[in-house]
């Protein structure tokens, strides 16, 4: 089974821009848990005002998740999902849905092919965009993540909504868009170790006629660009997890996350979770694209 075959006409920015945002629902769906683990594992050891006692400690991937599920129960993996897939269909539907549409607006008329500069100016472009419009879900998501690793009697929300409402509550309009500067940067690594290593990748296998235009280039296309992404995105994703969990007062800035981390845990304190990491952008990437590409064809065949 290699998928459905390309449309001889090419999908218009609109099914791009659904096909992303769903296609990026059934990638969160699968792989939420992996995610929540990451989240955990870069909290952990985090100084908070005020500390909180006989919160758990997570050790590995495995040993995280066990942790979790033995201690807040199976639902406690999928902690923030609502929010997970309100920030997918915002965020994933226009850094991805609508790259290459931006990326054609950065390719010199009469091009034969887009360079890479193009591709990566999309790939920022889009990501920036994206966060902007996005940034209150991500927030939200990270820190519902988080609420459950403390005690019940700590924890700050009961719910998706009631998230939302306290924090605009409590630290203002502005409070939705904590760490949007340390997002942006974040999604512009991230959204050129995805996008553009994958769009580079899935080039090269079909210019080289080493493989078609189906499901098996798309994998080994997306398995590419997850690794990427997260050996480039780690640190940052480390310091926008800390810096968006925060309390009022404890970070003055992003920077002064970045040095509070870089003081606390060293270099190695860039690259907490890392595993999870990889395994949840690399488990991402390969059923996002695999969807994102047949739900194109999927849709592009049903209009004609």
């Amino acid at each position: 089974m290699v998928g459905l075959k390309p449309p001889e006409v090419p999908p218009t920015a609109a099914v791009k821009f659904i096909s992303a945002g769903t296609a990026a629902c059934v990638a969160d769906l699968c792989t939420f848990p992996l995610d929540t683990a990451k989240v955990r594992l870069q909290i952990q050891g985090e100084v908070r005002i005020p500390r909180s006692t006989g919160t758990a400690e997570y050790r590995g991937v495995l040993g995280t998740l066990s942790t979790m599920v033995r201690t807040e129960g199976p639902r406690s993996l999928y902690s923030g999902l609502v929010a997970g897939l309100q920030r997918q269909m915002s965020f994933a539907s226009i850094r991805i849905g609508l790259y290459d549409s931006v990326k054609q607006l950065y390719t010199p008329k009469g091009a034969e092919s887009t360079g890479l500069a193009a591709r990566v100016l999309a790939g920022c472009t889009t990501g920036a965009v994206a966060v902007a419009c996005a940034q209150p879900t991500d927030v939200v998501k990270v820190r519902f993540q988080a609420n459950g690793a403390m005690p019940e009697s700590t924890r700050r929300y009961s719910g998706t909504v009631d998230a939302y409402r306290t924090i605009a509550r409590e630290e203002g309009i502005r409070g939705l868009w904590r760490g949007t500067l340390p997002n942006i940067t974040r999604n512009a690594i991230v959204n050129c170790g995805e996008l553009v290593t994958y769009d580079l990748i899935k080039d090269a296998l079909l210019r080289a006629q080493l493989m078609t235009d189906n499901i098996p280039c798309h994998f080994v296309a997306a398995f590419g660009a997850g690794f990427c992404a997260t050996v480039v995105a780690s640190p940052v994703d480390v310091v926008k997890t800390r810096y968006m969990n925060a309390g009022p007062g404890q970070y003055r800035n992003a920077l002064s996350c970045l040095l509070a981390l870089l003081m606390q845990d060293g270099i190695a304190g860039f690259y907490k979770g890392f595993v999870p990491s990889f395994l949840r952008l690399g488990s991402w990437n390969v059923v996002m694209f695999i969807s994102y590409e047949q739900l194109q064809r999927a849709v592009t065949l049903a209009q004609s």
